[in-house]
């Protein structure tokens, strides 16, 4: 009987290397394509990595990106729905409309002084004129004759406040600053009111609504630069106060006396 050479018996090992090794390269590579995904996607853009390192200290609780961004929403709404309910009041086509009219400026004065209270004591800085949006927005109504302009009245501004509506109960549920608490509830209040009085128009396209909704591409979350946080010397935002004539049910606070 032949006896298996020893030398031939020990090729297996290389060979078992080899392949090894061959692995080892293929898993490497993988590797090495698969890293630069990694390291190079906007990790940042998580939601507590957002909230860590865009979150300012202040005595009333730490203020975040989303705070920030709420409370410039606030004003920007006052500054383009209090003249787009003066118009409404203005044509008065139906008393509908007239009374949504005015509800937005009865609301809106009264929240403005509200944001702006609140801006104050946070020394942030407030715009002072509308978004391009919502300057197109006033184009259009102002464009608008007849029933044409009843619908865009009533739709243009339901839409807008289902939007602001929806970042008013995500700021309520999550901040962690007293001050934006209390704005959230004032601003809840008065939004649903003024969506509520908006579909008593009978003119909201409810389906248009929900189509939107429902195709709407949810925002990144660190995409665009945050509002800026509290300045030492933020420059005054302009009142918004034009006479009253509607009374909305009680708001949660009220802006302090001379504001």
């Amino acid at each position: 009987m032949r006896l298996l050479s020893p030398i031939r018996g020990t090729r297996t090992g290389p060979r078992l290397n080899g392949t090894a090794l061959i692995i080892t390269g293929l898993l490497a590579t993988l590797a090495a394509l698969a890293f630069p995904i990694w390291s190079y996607a906007d990790r940042s853009a998580t939601g507590l990595d957002t909230l860590d390192a865009q979150t300012v200290p202040t005595r009333f609780g730490p203020l975040s990106a989303t705070d920030r961004l709420f409370i410039t929403k606030v004003r920007l709404a006052g500054l383009w729905e209090m003249p787009a309910g003066q118009q409404a009041e203005e044509r008065a086509p139906t008393k509908a409309i007239e009374t949504a009219g005015e509800h937005l400026v009865e609301g809106h004065t009264f929240l403005d002084a509200r944001v702006r209270e609140v801006a104050a004591q946070l020394r942030l800085e407030l715009p002072n004129q509308p978004s391009p949006q919502q300057q197109s927005w006033l184009r259009t109504l102002t464009a608008a004759k007849g029933l044409d302009y009843e619908r865009q009245f009533a739709n243009i501004l339901r839409a807008a406040h289902g939007q602001v509506f929806a970042l008013v109960a995500q700021v309520r549920a999550s901040t962690r600053n007293t001050l934006v608490r209390a704005l959230a509830d004032d601003a809840n209040t008065t939004v649903l009111d003024h969506m509520k009085v908006l579909e008593a128009t009978g003119l909201v396209d409810f389906d248009a609504l929900a189509r939107n909704a429902a195709t709407a591409t949810p925002p990144p979350g660190t995409r665009s630069p945050a509002p800026p946080g509290p300045t030492a010397s933020p420059a005054p935002a302009t009142p918004v106060t034009p006479s009253p004539t509607f009374p909305l049910p009680p708001a949660a606070s009220s802006p302090a006396p001379g504001r």
